[in-house]
């Protein structure tokens, strides 16, 4: 079982001057239950190499048993630190792709060609896509079979706009990942900010924030029939 993780190569948090990527708690906990099922796993990254880390992500305050786990695993860190480039990446060599979060997606992988091209192919192929938190704005642009948009009439979730306006970056990000997911058609629900909620549609699944990354990487097992 091989399941490609793609992570975020864009640092810079719109022109605010401050430092962005991808979320810590997001990559950490996926990676461990995948790694702990004996998955195999290729981290790919736009750029490929180390992808930069949003610093907020690394505040004490965010810190997880999978992050703090990760601190500590040299093998995890160096294979962070080698992503591969996406676009040397086929969606025929793998079973599946789990999109970690944090702001930067919004920017890079949103309208990244060969991340769009892997999200369809992958999907067309009856593989399933996870994304967690701010991840599901990289469907903005992804196509069904039909060539609608994947994620219309879908039940699908990712950041709200109320945690967005918590943080403070309502005016920052390129677009809010509730509205564009709305805006595409998907039918968005969302849980109380900040907690755990997953959503199964099919072969898709998201996420709504770091407190759902665990579960989404769970239930990306459980579809593939992993346990």
């Amino acid at each position: 079982m091989k399941i490609l993780v793609v992570l975020t190569s864009h640092d810079q948090l719109g022109n605010t001057g401050r430092k962005t990527g991808f979320w810590l708690e997001e990559f950490a906990a996926p990676y461990y239950v995948f790694k702990d099922a004996g998955v195999e796993m290729t981290l790919a990254s736009p750029k490929g190499g180390q992808p930069p880390l949003d610093p907020k992500s690394d505040d004490p305050d965010a810190q997880t048993d999978a992050t703090r786990r990760f601190k500590k695993d040299p093998d995890a860190q160096a294979a962070l630190a080698s992503t591969v480039k996406l676009s040397t990446v086929s969606a025929a060599d793998y079973d599946a792709v789990f999109y970690p979060g944090g702001h930067g997606p919004l920017w890079d992988l949103a309208e990244d060609t060969h991340s769009i091209a892997l999200i369809d192919a992958l999907y067309a192929a009856g593989k399933p896509v996870a994304a967690v938190c701010h991840a599901p704005g990289v469907l903005r642009h992804a196509k069904g079979p039909d060539g609608t948009p994947l994620v219309r009439d879908k039940p699908v979730t990712g950041f709200t706009n109320s945690e967005e306006a918590a943080v403070g970056l309502t005016d920052v990000v390129p677009f809010l990942v509730e509205d564009v997911l709305k805006k595409s058609g998907g039918r968005y629900s969302k849980g109380p900010d900040w907690q755990s909620h997953v959503v199964v549609a099919g072969n898709l699944i998201t996420g709504q924030n770091p407190a759902s990354s665990e579960a989404a990487a769970k239930a990306l097992l459980s579809k593939l029939g992993v346990t």
